[in-house]
């Protein structure tokens, strides 16, 4: 199972491709932050967050995901699509793929932002 957080990247953008998603960047940065994945699915644009935990299990994704990391996928989201506005109105969602010794879960829509 990939422990460091490239190898993980690596299995969560494979499992995607599994899915059915294209893959069209990976480790999107800006000032605010980073998006692991940016994915499309149909007409949806999916930012994904990848946690690999080789001890934690998924339980302790709501330490690793609190508000604060969430606002910083936002945002540098918001950054993407000014700068790739051929995805400004497609639908939006934010996804967690979480890396454990016991296997790969999709979290579709693990969040989104709140007005």
């Amino acid at each position: 199972m990939p422990k460091k957080g490239g190898e993980g990247e690596a299995a969560a953008a494979l499992f995607l491709e599994g899915k059915g998603m294209r893959i069209i960047e990976r480790n999107f940065r800006s000032r605010k932050g980073e998006v692991d994945i940016i994915a499309l699915e149909g007409e949806t644009l999916i930012f994904v967050e990848v946690k690999a935990w080789s001890t934690l299990g998924i339980d302790a994704l709501e330490q690793g995901l609190d508000k604060k990391k969430q606002v910083r996928i936002i945002e540098t989201a918001k950054y993407f699509l000014s700068i790739h506005r051929e995805y400004m109105y497609m639908a939006i969602r934010f996804d967690v793929v979480f890396i454990a010794p016991q296997g790969i879960t999709h979290l579709a829509s693990a969040f989104m932002e709140r007005v």
